[in-house]
């Protein structure tokens, strides 16, 4: 069996990108519907609250550093702004504009006006305003945390990549359904998207950098 870590840093794969200057914090979907184990698309997240937490408690007085909520959010009746998306899980439905299943996870950090962006899909900047806010504030580094890792953090890291951004998920600060994705989507990230960190490197370059 290739042992797939030595075979990608032997071609060169894997290699870091480091933090820029203007850092900002993307909480991906640490919302109810999520971090609910009975609702249709949730699961236990608590290690991901609290990992996530200690990022937020470190940031809550740095103006410098904006932390961004995400949340998905479908307003139709038919879920026509969920696009073909609804036809793969049925789970979309629970995701109703109006319902707890929509709201941030009540034990998150968010101080006392967090900045709530509403999306339809995977990526926290398709169709968002997200990337002209950091645009903006002239950030160049996003520290990503939340869920689902194979999913929107998965695409929100590739995507601020795309746009220029220096992408840092933080690996025990995101969560999914299933461990197995999980762990692959983290090593595929590492190795072609973003570094992967944990919640105390993180921390600690928040707690230095100035």
């Amino acid at each position: 069996m290739v042992d797939d870590e030595k075979f990608f840093a032997e071609r060169g794969f894997g290699l870091k990108l480091g933090y820029g200057e203007r850092p900002a914090v993307a909480v991906v979907d640490i919302i109810k519907g999520f971090t609910n184990p009975d609702m249709p698309l949730g699961s236990n997240l608590d290690n991901v609250v609290a990992k996530t937490n200690e990022i937020l408690v470190q940031i809550q007085n740095d103006e410098s550093v904006p932390a961004f909520f995400f949340t998905v959010s479908y307003d139709d009746e038919n879920l026509s702004d969920a696009g073909i998306w609804a036809l793969k899980h049925k789970g979309a439905a629970t995701l109703r504009t109006g319902s707890t299943a929509v709201e941030l996870d009540s034990r998150l950090q968010t101080g006392d006006k967090p900045t709530l962006i509403v999306k339809k899909y995977a990526s926290c900047f398709f169709g968002t305003d997200f990337l002209s806010r950091l645009n903006a504030q002239r950030i160049d580094t996003l520290i990503i945390v939340g869920c689902t890792t194979s999913g929107c953090v998965r695409a929100t890291a590739v995507d601020a990549l795309q746009y220029g951004i220096r992408p840092i998920v933080v690996s025990d600060a995101v969560g999914d359904r299933s461990q197995a994705a999980h762990d692959q989507s983290l090593f595929d990230l590492q190795a072609k998207y973003a570094d992967v960190v944990n919640t105390a490197e993180v921390v600690r370059y928040l707690r230095e950098r100035n």
